[in-house]
């Protein structure tokens, strides 16, 4: 009797661990698990929260061996590269500026009108300031802007060596593109917002990138709009090096970079940044949701790229059953490291008690969704649903090294891709010590563009180096700001006296008050028209005496009152 009992709590076990995946379940049992058939366009996908209530079931995992594996997504996106249908005058022979132009062309006319408002602004806050300074011109934004990506192939001291005459320090180049005093006055005033546009920061929906924000989600949707990205995708994070003052500067102690802007990335296989976001702190307006920080941040990120069979990887910060299932029902599927004690992982993961010798490998099944911990010189926890499970067992070689499995292998080729990117941007970087942080991050941006420039002008076939493309577009922004519209210049020497009248007239709305002279005047309308009449009033700004009925009116506002 005992032998019987044990054959049928057996045969129940078995049938227990087969039913729920079984060749011969219903499709409603199917879409409990969010799969996608592709033969029946009508099925309709669970909504995440259902997604999260499956996934954190320790009791739906099991070996490998108990349940069957689904086909991933197909890949059927654009082909990789230069998206002609939105630049289709982009080709191998255009010029680096003909691409920079694609991301920045707006941008220039929004740096001279902020920049110029700004300064204005400034003068308005004195009470008695020097002379204003002519309006910064387009020609003179451009001249700017090669002179900046320049130094960052001539990196020197301080930026007045640049101009300097010393013998060690000469080059000819800075001082005929752009006069010293003209490129720090640009340099001081650089803005990219209206500072006096009404912003209530005690809003929930307050933006602290409020003062770049314009050319944030500029560049942001040009970087998507002209180009596709590959089908293997990586989300990361940068950090902008910056150790000024801003609230939401982050200090990650075991980073090259300890301090400054974090900024999260969404980069192809060419280090094409094709999505970003700044990290600003903790979201007041999801405080509440279910969902944690970095689930929202990756889900994001992807939603440009969604609905196509992408393939996305990430390490341990962001990676959880939870955001997988739910990027899995927008057909993308995922692969990274994993934090053992993430929401929804097996029991055995979470309460770390596996005991593994080096090359031992353990796996744990749930769906598409697979769980690996593999020994090496430490425990190394993925998670993926792209990938089928491995076998368990020790495999080494013959020197005793554990053999990598196919999935990290997989993970390593694909998932520096950010770190890529943010390698070859700061190859040669623009970026000089300053205490705002608007202005660091924006020369990050610039980098970033040039970076995304060269490779879409790679994509297209040219045959040229990152560092050859800056060189080049730096030529050719010299040359497009010579045929810009120059700057007026005002006439040289003493003007003749019909033009010294028409000038006085201009200054009409420019402060001519009426003040009390200590000495007797003529009054210069009086004896324009042949009278003689000495008062004790005159003009403070032009010094001449007015009678302050009439004369002084008619001085201010006719050409000629004789």
């Amino acid at each position: 009797m005992a032998m019987k009992r044990r054959l049928e709590n057996y045969e129940i076990e078995r049938q227990l661990l087969f039913n729920s995946d079984s060749d011969c379940c219903t499709e409603d049992e199917d879409n409990d698990w969010g799969y996608e058939d592709e033969d029946d366009e009508e099925l309709v996908q669970p909504p995440p929260s259902s997604l999260s209530s499956l996934s954190s079931s320790p009791s739906s995992w099991g070996p490998p061996q108990q349940h069957r594996r689904r086909g991933v997504n197909n890949f059927s996106g654009e082909a990789v590269g230069i998206n002609l249908n939105k630049a289709p005058h982009v080709n191998k022979d255009s010029t680096p500026l003909c691409v920079f132009l694609l991301f920045f062309r707006e941008i220039i006319h929004l740096l001279v009108e902020e920049t110029n408002r700004y300064y204005h602004q400034y003068l308005d806050s004195l009470e008695d300031g020097p002379s204003p300074l002519p309006d910064i011109t387009d020609s003179e934004m451009f001249l700017f802007l090669g002179v900046i990506i320049q130094m960052g192939h001539d990196i020197r001291d301080q930026i007045r060596d640049y101009w300097a005459t010393a013998e060690q320090f000469l080059t000819s180049f800075y001082g005929k593109t752009l006069k010293r005093d003209r490129f720090l006055h640009i340099l001081r005033f650089l803005h990219f917002t209206d500072n006096n546009a009404g912003i209530d920061r005690q809003a929930d929906n307050y933006d602290r990138l409020w003062k770049i924000r314009t050319i944030f989600d500029t560049l942001n949707d040009g970087y998507e709009k002209y180009y596709n990205p590959s089908e293997h995708l990586a989300v990361d994070e940068i950090i902008v090096k910056f150790k000024g003052r801003v609230i939401f500067r982050q200090y990650i102690p075991k980073k090259h970079k300890r301090f400054g802007i974090k900024i999260f990335k969404l980069c192809d296989s060419a280090g094409y940044t094709y999505d970003m976001k700044v990290y600003l702190g903790k979201d007041r307006t999801r405080a509440d949701q279910e969902v944690t920080a970095t689930h929202a941040t990756v889900r994001d990120l992807c939603k440009r790229v969604e609905g196509v069979g992408h393939k996305l990887y990430m390490d341990n910060f962001f990676s959880s059953p939870d955001l997988f299932d739910e990027l899995m029902t927008k057909k993308i599927s995922c692969c990274g490291t994993v934090r053992p004690n993430r929401k929804g992982l097996p029991q055995d993961i979470r309460n770390r008690q596996l005991r593994l010798k080096k090359g031992d490998i353990r796996v744990r099944v749930r769906g598409d969704m697979t769980v690996l911990v593999w020994k090496d010189k430490r425990d190394v926890y993925m998670l993926t649903n792209m990938h089928a499970p491995p076998a368990e067992g020790n495999f080494c070689d013959e020197h005793r090294n554990a053999i990598k499995p196919a999935i990290v292998a997989d993970y390593n080729m694909h998932m520096g891709y950010v770190d890529k990117a943010d390698r070859m941007t700061n190859s040669y970087s623009i970026s000089r010590r300053t205490w705002k942080w608007t202005k660091k991050l924006f020369f990050h941006l610039l980098d970033l563009t040039i970076l995304n420039s060269f490779i879409v002008l790679s994509s297209c076939g040219a045959k040229i180096s990152h560092r050859d493309f800056r060189l080049t577009l730096v030529r050719n922004m010299l040359e497009h700001a010579a045929t810009c519209r120059p700057r007026p210049q005002g006439p040289l020497g003493r003007p003749p006296a019909l033009s010294s009248t028409i000038y006085r007239l201009e200054e009409a709305s420019r402060q001519h008050w009426p003040n009390h002279s200590d000495k007797r005047l003529n009054c210069r309308v009086c004896s324009a028209r042949g009278k003689r009449r000495r008062i004790q009033t005159k003009c403070e700004k032009c010094d001449v005496g007015l009678c302050i009925l009439g004369c002084f009116k008619e001085y201010h506002t006719k050409p000629r009152f004789s």
